[in-house]
């Protein structure tokens, strides 16, 4: 099954005055959809047609740079899209989950909203400044380079993203021209963090197994019976053995 390019859950000129009308129409409708095209065609035919992008991601250094670099663009725009709204820009609550992580990651919302920029802002080129969920749910900032994000195993740091800046050219051009720390500085005013929570809560929720892994542990734990009844069986042979061997029958050691 194709990858479709998703429809914005708000007007292309919902969030002007921080992300412009036009800026919003090419960035989707030309940049994302040539990223959802081409993705498409370099998986044509292969064993990925039918795979999630999340797991396509996960592998992609056994993949071609066309999947690579769109299977990258493809994911990370639909993310881009998705934690943005008109009504975004308050800080997430302090008694969310996703307001007790920030704190206990950053100390402060101040902290983070200055690592994120950071992050934006000296990304050499092209690329994006992620907030990600790491080990144990704690939250860590870093950036990637083009279209790579951290759920590529070729990413330096790796974890699940939860919210992403696009800091290639394309994304801010048109309205801040060479300014890239006012466009990031606009980000913050459309960041909608309750869709972010949602995607922080969905991050660090105990995972069910599938029916491979599932498979595997039911395995193991057979084998793994199978062992113990084994070691046991011997045991029980060598106890036998040494309780029907008559006293002084070891063999002494001949001397001369």
């Amino acid at each position: 099954m194709a990858f479709k390019l998703p429809e914005l859950a708000y007007k292309v000129d919902a969030l002007e005055p921080h992300i412009d009308k036009a800026t919003m129409e090419i960035h989707h409708q030309k940049h994302h959809a040539g990223y959802t095209n081409k993705l498409n065609a370099a998986i044509e035919g292969t064993d990925l047609e039918g795979m999630e992008i999340e797991e396509i991601l996960a592998k992609v250094s056994k993949h071609s740079d066309a999947v690579r670099n769109n299977g990258g663009g493809f994911y990370n725009h639909s993310l881009f899209w998705s934690v943005m709204s008109p009504d975004g820009g308050e800080e997430p609550k302090a008694t969310s989950k996703l307001g007790k992580a920030i704190k206990a990651s950053f100390k402060s919302f101040d902290n983070f909203k200055e690592k994120f920029a950071a992050a934006a802002a000296t990304r050499f080129g092209s690329g994006w400044a992620w907030l990600c969920v790491g080990r144990g749910g704690k939250l860590f900032v870093t950036s990637t380079p083009n279209q790579d994000n951290p759920l590529m195993d070729v990413a330096p740091k790796k974890g699940t993203p939860i919210l992403g800046l696009d800091v290639w050219e394309h994304a801010y051009y048109l309205n801040y021209q060479n300014k890239r720390g006012d466009y990031v500085s606009a980000f913050f005013n459309v960041i909608d963090w309750g869709a972010v929570g949602k995607r922080y809560n969905a991050a660090t929720r105990p995972k069910k197994a599938t029916k491979k892994t599932a498979v595997k542990k039911t395995t193991a734990k057979k084998a793994a019976a199978k062992t113990t009844v084994k070691k046991a069986a011997t045991k029980k042979v060598a106890a036998k053995k040494t309780r029907g061997r008559p006293k002084g029958s070891k063999a002494k050691r001949r001397v001369g």
